[in-house]
Parts: C-alpha cells; structure tokens; sequence
C-alpha cells in the first residue's frame, strides 16, 4: 500500500526542508533537552499554555513517554430508556460518582454536552489491559445512568435528536469554546473514540504524525458509525468527521518538518490569540506533549468494547512499526496533502467502499483490500505487543461491517425506523460485540 515518494530526510526520519530557524533541543535518553546554550538561557520564563520561552525563544517540554504505552478515551452517549434520543445527565452521573467515591472520578469526566460521558483509561502497557480498565469504568457509569433511567450507547452522531436540544456541560472551558466558534461549536453533538500511544521524543511524534496520515481512510472506515444526522441519511459513512472539520483548528494534521516547527505553530496561534493552549488544536493526529504520546483521533464513536479493541491495536502497532523504522534509519513514505484530504473525504464518503490513492501518480486501490494487507504487515508487531487477539478482531468488524453499515440494515429490516437503530446501538454497547444483521 505505502508507494508514495519518500521525502527528503535525515536517517532519523525527520523531515528536513530549508529554514532559517536553528534547531535548538537535541535527544538524550528519549527525553528533548536543551542543546548547550549560554547562561542566559538556562532559565525559563513561564509563560504559561505548556510553553516556555528561553530569551524570546519558546519551547514546548515533550514529556517523554514508555514507548508504545497506551490509553484510551472514549465518549459515551446518555439516551432516556423511553424515548432513546439523547438526554442531559453527565453532571448528575459525575456527581453520584463523586460521593460514592468520596472525590472526583479520575477516569470518568465532562465533555462538551451534558448528554456525553467521557471514560478514560490510566497509562497501560498493553491493549487488554486498557480494554479491561475501560469496562470497568463504562459498568460505573452504567449504574449510576441506570438509576436515572438513562442508557449507554456510542456512535458517532446519534441517528435522531436535534443538536440545538442539547445543553452544554457547565466546564467552562466549553463555554468559552461557544462563545469564539458559535454555530460551528455549538453542533458539536458529535462522539469518538481518542487513542494515545507512547513515544519517547517530540521529534519522533512529529516524524510518526507525518507517517500516519497513510493510514488515516483505514481507520476512518473502519470505525465509520455516523450515517445519520438528525433523523437523515447524510449517504457518508462518516458524518461526524465532517462535522468536527468546521473547527478552524479540526482536520488532517499539517505535514511539520519537525519539533522546532511545532513548536513555532503553536508560538504563532497561541500569540495570534487564535487558541488559548495546545489542548485547542484538534487534529486527526497529534503530538500530546503533556502525555508523551501520539493522539489518534479522526475514529468514529464505536459502539462495542471489541471495537475499541481493534482502534486501539491498530494505533498501537502502527505508531510501533513507525518508530521501528525511524530507529532503523529509514525514511517514512508521506503523502501530500491533498492526497491525505482526498483519502480522508473517499473514506468519510465510501467507507470501506471507497478506492484510495496509493501512489503520486493517482493509481488507486479498494481500500479494503489494503487494510487486509496492512493486518497482515501488523501481525508480527502485534505478536510482539500482545495485542494480537485485538487486531484479529478486525477481520470480524470485516465480516459484520462496520457500524454505519450495520445501522443501515437496522434502518431497512425495520422500514426505515431510526429508533431501532438507537435500540441496536444500545444492545451492542451492553453485549460489547458487533451484532449480526441480516
């Protein structure tokens, strides 16, 4: 699948392009340090945002983490047991946590609507373990929506209910997010799944993001699960990654020839008055230097426990294999740009339908096919990880179809009936496998 040009880079697999900017960290035991600089820079001045400024120059500490670590954050819908359309409830579910647990849940948490719980898991070394770690979570939470007559289900737009509905979660760091994006903010009633694998440097996390963006239409498809927007059939796979591009900060991530130019990316936006901090750049894939991680971001919500199982190991092999290569002194094949926009669209179109661009001279491939032949180029780098049972499960997300298209034939057996898919969705959350529709 991986034939596109490889760009001109270093043995590192950093990408090098002309620049009039000095590099001004170097890598020492998997952490950026500072190069030897004089006196006068041995002292940050806090700034603030996650950035430190070294005599007029900033810098972002990348906070190096155990490499291929993981964790996993997926949101939850709340939906009224009666009526299935999504209902507000976060605050009083976090709250009936809190007091049960004598403080703040660590790993349930706010998200942008109050009809949205987030779980999050601890720092895993394994993708079992943060699978085990997630439905231990999810079952809290499920008791305490149960008490309230409220059910847990995930996808990545719910099929029915009015975005303009919704309330917003009293965090005000939502509230700010309305007031400067509006409309754009405001329809965010949007679910998905976050996976955060760990690398040891920020000039390794921008050379694996780079890498990446290939592989971007295998896991959209694969985790596809929004047809459906406000009782519609919107014809993609994926609304819901369309939706969240009306962000001005939202979308495939820009192709940076390193960390010192993420570092001036974020000096500029955050100058510019244009994000308020790091955390407001929402990329399909980005470096987290607070975690020490590469984020993957661009899956669909996923409606079943096995489901995050197969995002999760995919994340994990693929940020493995990458940093494999970099350590063995290869280039990352990297596609333009508007190769990387172009496969993203067929992929939120088509899903797993879709032909992908595979080369610089517009040759094309159906994308399924190339996922079966990125599972078989993960295999051995599953073996080594243990997460070999969770990339297998791929090939029955492959049998059953991916949401979207399990949803679709909800809809039809039931003469177009969104509520049953709600119903669908809801059993497949509770059973934590892809149900089979016939």
């Amino acid at each position: 699948m991986r034939k596109f040009a490889k760009w001109p880079a270093g043995s590192d697999g950093e990408i090098k392009w002309a620049t009039d900017r000095t590099p001004n960290i170097t890598e020492s035991a998997g952490r950026e340090v500072l190069a030897a600089v004089p006196a006068t820079r041995d002292r940050p001045e806090r700034v603030g945002n996650g950035l430190d400024r070294y005599c007029g120059w900033v810098q972002i500490p990348f906070s190096g983490s155990p490499r291929s670590s993981i964790g996993v954050e997926w949101e939850l819908e709340l939906v009224d047991h009666e009526t299935g359309e999504l209902r507000s409830g976060a605050s009083e579910i976090l709250d009936r946590l809190a007091h049960r647990g004598g403080g703040e849940h660590p790993k349930a948490k706010y998200e942008l609507l109050e009809s949205c719980v987030e779980v999050i898991t601890g720092i895993c070394s394994s993708v079992g373990e943060a699978l085990a770690d997630l439905h231990e979570t999810v079952e809290e939470v499920r008791e305490e929506a149960g008490a309230l007559g409220l059910e847990l289900m995930c996808s990545g737009s719910h099929p029915t209910t009015d975005w303009a509905t919704q309330q917003v979660s009293p965090n005000p760091r939502y509230h700010q997010l309305i007031d400067q994006m509006q409309w754009m903010a405001r329809q965010m009633q949007i679910f998905g799944v976050h996976v955060h694998v760990g690398v040891q440097s920020g000039k390794k996390a921008v050379s694996i993001v780079n890498g990446l963006t290939a592989y971007m239409p295998h896991l959209l498809a694969l985790s596809a699960s929004s047809p459906y927007w406000v009782g519609t059939d919107t014809g993609l796979a994926s609304y819901r990654s369309k939706v969240f591009e009306g962000l001005p900060t939202a979308g495939p991530p820009y192709l940076l020839s390193g960390w010192p130019e993420f570092e001036e990316f974020m000096e500029t936006l955050i100058t510019a008055g244009s994000i308020s901090s790091i955390r407001d750049v929402w990329w399909d894939i980005r470096p987290h230097p607070d975690f020490g991680t590469v984020e993957l971001r661009m899956f669909d919500g996923l409606p079943t426990l096995l489901e995050v199982g197969v995002a999760a190991a995919l994340s994990q092999c693929l940020v493995e294999m990458l940093s494999t290569q970099i350590d063995r002194g290869q280039t990352l094949p990297v596609p333009h740009i508007w190769i990387v926009r172009e496969n993203k669209w067929r992929a939120a179109r088509y899903g797993l339908d879709a032909d992908i661009i595979v080369d610089d001279q517009g040759g094309t491939q159906p994308l399924r096919q190339s996922l079966i032949e990125l599972l078989a180029e993960l295999e051995p780098v599953a073996d080594r990880l243990g997460c070999a049972e969770q990339l297998a499960g791929t090939h029955e997300v492959l049998a059953r179809g991916p949401s979207y298209q399990r949803q679709r034939r909800v809809a039809k057996n039931h003469g177009g009936d969104l509520h049953a898919v709600v119903d669908s969705l809801i059993d497949e959350m509770r059973t934590g496998r892809p149900a089979v529709v016939g």
